[in-house]
């Protein structure tokens, strides 16, 4: 939630650190600290914690270009998830995922626009992604997981128009052929970028995800980027208190 220096990145086997946030594995739980100030024009202070405990660790990773310069890494695609945030209303637990995303070039370089969903399903959780690489070429992937951390790659369901963000980010997700995927909450909304909690429906059952769509030919724009430097706080020193 906040830009900072390289003086205030810790790393150890188990933790990182990053100014006063911090996570780390706690046994079986990924233990996630939170002491940030929200971004414009909000500004309040956000503390606190959030456990993630994963049903099992994966060890599953999904090449997003035919290189590699890309990775999806669903490290806990089922898990449970708690969370004690100091403000009001901010306490609550529920189905969870943790995954992450890394690569050796800009999202941007190979990118144009992207969606990505994860629904809970059959006792497991389903996750789809659908990206337009820049060359033209495409990739579309559906894996379901079970509480064994096992991955199985499943028939793509159909994919659906859903209703553009608020900033006009077009979106779609997929489903049973008679699905109507709509958003039920909006999480994040950004003129490159949306995430929500998006309602389908899969081998007839209903469920609710995280869903999310990029488009990175707005995020290449040269009028977009300033706006992330004022949008985003910047911290250039940080001290450790023990150093």
């Amino acid at each position: 939630m906040t830009d900072r220096g390289r003086s205030a990145l810790r790393t150890s086997a188990d933790a990182l650190e990053v100014g006063p946030s911090s996570m780390r594995w706690d046994g079986d739980s990924l233990i996630i600290d939170i002491d940030e100030i929200g971004a414009l024009p909000v500004m309040t202070p956000v503390r606190g914690q959030i456990r993630v405990t994963p049903s099992a660790v994966t060890d599953v990773e999904l090449a997003l270009t035919p290189d590699g310069a890309h990775i999806w890494r669903p490290f806990g695609p089922v898990s449970k998830i708690e969370v004690e945030l100091e403000n009001p209303g901010w306490h609550w637990s529920g189905h969870g995922y943790f995954d992450a995303n890394f690569g050796t070039r800009a999202l941007e370089e190979d990118f144009a626009h992207w969606t990505w969903g994860r629904f809970p399903s059959g006792g497991g959780s389903t996750c789809f992604y659908d990206a337009v690489r820049l060359d033209g070429s495409v990739l579309a992937a559906g894996m379901h997981f079970d509480d064994t951390g096992s991955a199985t790659d499943i028939p793509l369901p159909p994919e659906h128009r859903m209703k553009r963000s608020l900033w006009q980010v077009a979106r779609t997700t997929r489903g049973d052929a008679t699905a109507k995927p709509r958003q039920v909450m909006n999480m994040l909304d950004a003129p490159f970028y949306s995430r929500s909690m998006v309602e389908t429906v899969l081998d007839g059952e209903r469920s609710v995800g995280v869903h999310e769509a990029l488009d990175l030919t707005r995020f290449r724009s040269p009028w977009l980027k300033p706006m992330l430097a004022v949008r985003v706080p910047r911290r250039a020193g940080w001290r450790w208190p023990d150093d």
